[in-house]
């Protein structure tokens, strides 16, 4: 037994003799055990691997036959078991992989696992390495939170001789990126070359666009050939466009980008595509105040005013009749290719009322209609055609003096009326309520009130020139301030009372009826 120890034991020292620890050699998975991995080095002897230094996820995919590098831990412990280490394997390659790159300036990948006091922790194959703020990118990166998770490839910048810390940047690629892309770019930068880029910012005046290592503006007038209120409405950050360049100042860097000039002005041609009286389809594309907007074709927008949106003779807001996306047809008023401007009428498209009120109406005719309005000056009726008529105050009343309109006449009221005048190339029409009845200052009125006769009269209104009261039959008459009797002052003539007079002047050309209280039995003289 004591040989065959012997022997046992010149062969371990034969086999671990070419073993050093702290070796780095490359193994054989031979078993996957409760506590640990047997792997085989090649030698006599197997090693063990704690089972500790695999994942879940390792452990899952390990098989016998895979290849493994290990790191000699102890050649022989207690129990006579060459003790190995995958971790340390990893790690020191990937330290020696580390240093090789601090030196050549070769690239390394990891991934961002977390924040830290001034950067972000990167691990690169086991390895923990910092990343500072200022190396994260060329520009300020404020959401960190985002990177979290995201491969890179990183520049190592430093590295200690303990191999204890590791600092890396990912400006410094990126720079070098950026570089080579401005390189890359200016070669093909010329007036008029056509360019892909990235909008990169949107301002009130235009758009950045980086075309790769430089960027450039596209000017808020170089976006379309038509109206455009702001940038956004044509671009998002992010977009992936095509433009052309307009200008390159070299020394300075500058680019003046175009986007409108990759097609035709629409405006070079406008007179003879559009020439005055045609009629044209359009979209409505903007509502205002004063209009509406119609794109006939992209680049090249008219303008419906107001006035040519309807016939109606007091118009509501224009959006009270289009809607914006609405197609509409409309025909061509005026085309000024020098200011660029395209002015339309919707209106024109159909029949002018007043046409057919002057072909369907006559001086003379009863019409009905309700009252639109009122003012101080009169009534408008509403006909049925959608125009309107005006009946002047001194036109409501043969015998009564009135003030406004509304004493006799209210908004929305059906009445009838009688058509005095129709213009309708200044599109007006007079109408007349009096007009319905015989004008009693011919007949009645002479046959009814005779010079000198007494009269009694309500009052109607007290002004300083007179009293005006109301006769029989409606008929106004006017005490003259002259021919007024007094009474007491508790008895004063107000509204509403009855008052004895007699007619001294009646002027039918002027229709008035003069009244005086003077004279009269009852009454003091």
């Amino acid at each position: 037994m004591d040989i065959k120890n012997n022997e046992m034991e010149k062969l371990y020292a034969e086999t671990f003799r070419s073993i050093e620890e702290g070796a780095i050699l490359p193994g054989k998975i031979v078993a996957i055990k409760p506590d640990g991995v047997i792997v085989d080095i090649g030698y006599k002897s197997e090693g063990f691997i704690r089972i500790d230094e695999f994942r879940e996820d390792e452990l899952r995919a390990l098989k016998p036959g895979d290849r493994i590098e290990v790191y000699v831990e102890n050649i022989r412990d207690a129990e006579g078991v060459v003790r190995l280490s995958k971790e340390r394997a990893s790690k020191i390659k990937v330290w020696d992989v580390l240093e090789k790159a601090a030196q050549d300036g070769s690239v390394v990948e990891g991934t961002i696992i977390e924040k830290t006091k001034g950067g972000l922790t990167v691990d690169i194959n086991g390895v923990n390495a910092f990343l500072p703020g200022s190396q994260i990118d060329i520009r300020i990166t404020r959401d960190l939170d985002s990177l979290i998770g995201q491969k890179m490839a990183f520049r190592v910048l430093k590295i200690n001789n303990k191999r204890s810390n590791v600092i890396i940047s990912r400006r410094v690629i990126l720079e070098e990126e950026h570089l080579r892309q401005k390189e890359e770019i200016k070669g093909k930068i010329r007036e008029g070359a056509l360019l892909d880029g990235t909008v990169k910012n949107i301002t009130d005046y235009g758009v950045f666009v980086h075309l790769g290592g430089i960027d450039g503006l596209l000017h808020i007038s170089d976006i379309s050939w038509g109206r455009i209120n702001h940038p956004s409405e044509f671009f998002a950050i992010g977009d992936r466009i095509e433009v052309v360049v307009l200008k390159y100042d070299e020394t300075n860097e500058r680019i003046t980008l175009g986007y409108k000039q990759k097609h035709p002005d629409p405006w070079a041609n406008v007179n003879e595509k559009y020439p005055v009286g045609q009629k044209i389809k359009g979209k409505v594309v903007s509502i205002t105040d004063y209009g509406a907007f119609i794109e006939l074709e992209e680049g090249l927008e008219g303008l419906v005013h107001i006035s040519e949106i309807d016939w109606a003779s007091r118009l509501k807001h224009p959006s009270k009749y289009l809607s914006i996306g609405e197609t509409v047809e409309a025909v061509v008023l005026k085309v000024d290719k020098d200011e660029r401007k395209l002015s339309l009428s919707i209106r024109q498209t159909k029949p002018s009322p007043w046409e057919v009120i002057s072909q369907t109406y006559s001086v003379g005719q009863r019409i009905s209609g309700r009252v639109k309005s009122l003012t101080d000056f009169g009534a408008f009726i509403g006909l049925p055609e959608g125009v309107d008529g005006l009946i002047h105050i001194s036109d409501l009343s043969w015998t009564k003096h009135i003030k406004h309109p509304a004493e006799i006449l209210k908004k929305g009221q059906k009445i009838d009326a009688m058509i005095l005048s129709i213009d309708a190339e200044h599109e007006k029409m007079a109408l007349g309520l009096k007009q319905l009845e015989q004008d009693p200052w011919i007949e009645a009125i002479p046959l009814k009130f005779k010079l000198g006769a007494d009269v009694s009269g309500t009052v109607l209104k007290l002004t300083d020139f007179g009293i005006f009261v109301e006769l029989e039959g409606g008929v106004e008459g006017l005490i003259y301030s002259s021919e007024i009797v007094h009474p007491s002052e508790q008895e004063k003539i107000k509204e509403g009372d009855t008052v004895l007079a007699r007619i001294i002047k009646i002027d039918l050309d002027e229709r008035k009826i003069g009244l005086s209280m003077k004279n009269i039995p009852g009454e003091e003289g």
